[in-house]
């Protein structure tokens, strides 16, 4: 019996456990809220939107960065202060519809964080990433997410500049 039990523990440990190979797919810290992070489709990269723990309308902080884990490539904005005023949300929501959007614009470029729920379409369709629109260009590249974003867009709506249409 205690042989089966030690077995069966074992058993399930090897089966369960992700081992050491998993990393932590955001660059938000622990002691920050993660808003939004994935990782990039046939990328090591991965997109985050982070905020300060406390971050309200008035007091805090939001930034989005890409990049790995000890090497970002883009951290917006670099100034933490009233970061909230530079980004703008939008949520747009009906039966089997639901897209949200986060957007900010650095050096001319228009990044827009997406994640789009399609329930008309067979099946269902769902996308999750990052769009980037080209300054004076028009041209739009979008990264998407490899498999489900972790997201908790919470009270946005209170915290960033709300886009209404």
């Amino acid at each position: 019996m205690r042989v089966t039990l030690l077995l069966s523990c074992f058993i399930f440990v090897v089966l369960f456990n992700p081992g050491p190979t998993s990393q932590k797919a955001t660059l938000c810290t622990d002691r920050e809220k993660n808003l939004f992070s994935c990782s990039v489709k046939r990328s090591a990269k991965l997109v985050s939107l982070c905020a300060s723990a406390d971050v309200t309308k008035t007091r805090g902080y939001v930034q989005y960065r890409f990049g790995i884990p000890g090497k970002v490539e883009l951290e917006y904005p670099a100034d933490k202060a009233r970061s909230q005023e530079k980004f703008e949300y939008h949520h747009y929501f009906r039966a089997q519809i639901d897209e949200t959007e986060i957007s900010f614009s650095s050096g001319g470029y228009k990044y827009s964080i997406f994640d789009d729920y399609n329930g008309e379409m067979r099946p269902a369709v769902s996308s999750q990433g990052v769009r980037v629109e080209a300054p004076g260009t028009g041209k739009e590249s979008t990264l998407e997410c490899q498999g489900k974003a972790k997201a908790s867009y919470g009270d946005l709506d209170q915290i960033l500049q709300v886009r209404e249409n």
